[in-house]
């Protein structure tokens, strides 16, 4: 907690140092410059634990702390035609520690913290009469052992009876690591004490001749290898105004997914106590179907209730079901209490520490693939005076908790802190 004050004090104070020194321009209409129009700043902090680490087979500890800071800048223009071009700019880091990662190696000598970054770029352009928007975007995140580029596009247009299509196209091209529990590791070394020359076959099909008393070590079996995973999403989106107070939305999206779609440090242990890495098929198609509905009861009081069904061709069915009940306290401050019910069926591939057998093709033993229900629930604090926090540049604050509990005795609170500057 100490950090995420710190971080965010100092973000503060740049940022109300320099908006102090720009004066906006209050004419929406004669704009016609790219311009600063908002900033917002979020740090969180997670806290987990649990006794299913996925990297020793589904034994052991599962404690994860996760420190995460977001920046994310908002351009604004409107062109000669007065439509509304928005560029947004992104800019993610995390920093976590992980207990069971320590397990990569047999010894439990291996690091357990690790740092990723994502920064993103999104470009926005809304035709208000017209009722039409169009949208392109990219991703990247990157850490030590997984790198990601994520590209997307999208289109919304509304129809003359209140309502809105939307649709997104998004594809992730995904390089993982492959580095494997310590005893699947193997150097390609020999040496040659003979007193006479041989020849040696590496495992990479390279032919090598060493000459007596010299010793061979092959520099690409060392370097670890990557392997590629794509995923592929269409999502489609419809909003309906059914009156001033009701609104509703039927969401649906199709996922495809190809490549390598487990983890090569995740153990499995069969009935004979001999472990392996887990196998899971190299193609996944996922289909999540959802509702969402938008109740205003009154001025003060709104209800937002979602539900969604999801399926998998790897077995998997879920049900999610949540409630969200914004209550306006007074002009500038709100409480939203929370909660989500979740529950899915296990994978056909998952069975647990020392359950599976050898003639199985596909195996895993991480607890997410596993059958279980979750809970999750908290609330949201939200400060927004219409002049500004202090009459300053700082328009909303918000402060969100949340604990989740899982029925494989997994438990995590996470805690954030959002700015918003304009």
């Amino acid at each position: 907690m100490r950090k995420i004050c710190l971080t965010v004090v100092g973000l503060y104070c740049l940022l109300l140092h320099a908006f102090a020194q720009h004066t906006r321009d209050t004419s929406a209409y004669k704009a016609r410059r790219l311009k600063l129009d908002e900033v917002n700043l979020v740090s969180s902090y997670y806290n987990q634990t649990g006794d299913h680490s996925a990297i020793r087979g589904g034994i052991g500890s599962e404690k994860v702390t996760d420190l995460a800071n977001g920046l994310e800048l908002k351009f604004v223009r409107l062109d000669a035609r007065l439509r509304k071009h928005t560029l947004t700019a992104g800019l993610g880091l995390d920093h976590h520690t992980a207990a069971s990662q320590a397990y990569i190696s047999k010894t439990g000598a291996s690091r357990t913290g690790g740092t990723r970054i994502y920064p993103s770029l999104d470009w926005t352009v809304d035709n208000e009469q017209k009722g039409r928007s169009f949208s392109l975007g990219a991703y990247y995140s990157r850490e030590y052992n997984y790198h990601s580029l994520g590209l997307n596009t999208g289109t919304t247009f509304k129809t003359r009876k209140n309502g809105e299509f939307g649709i997104k196209l998004s594809a992730y091209f995904d390089e993982v690591k492959m580095i494997r529990p310590s005893e699947f590791n193997t150097v390609d070394t020999i040496s040659n004490n003979t007193g006479g020359s041989i020849t040696y076959t590496t495992a990479s099909g390279r032919t090598v001749t060493l000459s007596s008393g010299s010793t061979y070590t092959n520099e690409e079996s060392v370097k670890i290898p990557s392997s590629p995973r794509q995923t592929y999403t269409s999502s489609f989106s419809f909003t309906q105004i059914i009156d001033t107070r009701l609104q509703v939305s039927l969401l649906a999206d199709l996922v495809y997914q190809h490549g390598y779609l487990g983890l090569p440090f995740h153990r499995v242990y069969f009935t004979d106590a001999t472990d392996t890495v887990e196998h899971l098929p190299s193609t996944r198609f996922k289909l999540p179907l959802g509702l969402r509905v938008n109740y205003f009861l009154g001025d003060n009081f709104i209800i937002r209730a979602y539900y969604r069904y999801y399926q998998d061709d790897w077995g998997i069915h879920s049900h999610t079901a949540s409630i969200e009940t914004p209550v306006k306290i007074s002009s500038f401050f709100s409480v939203a209490p929370f909660y989500r019910y979740y529950i899915q069926t296990a994978t056909d591939y998952f069975a647990a520490y020392s359950l599976h057998q050898k003639t199985d093709i596909y195996y895993t033993s991480n607890y997410a693939l596993s059958s279980f229900t979750s809970h999750y629930f908290g609330a949201n604090l939200r400060v927004a005076p219409p002049a500004g926090i202090l009459h300053s540049t700082l328009k909303i604050l918000e402060i969100r908790y949340g604990h989740y509990t899982q029925t494989t005795d997994l438990a995590s609170d996470v805690v954030s802190l959002s700015l918003t500057f304009k």
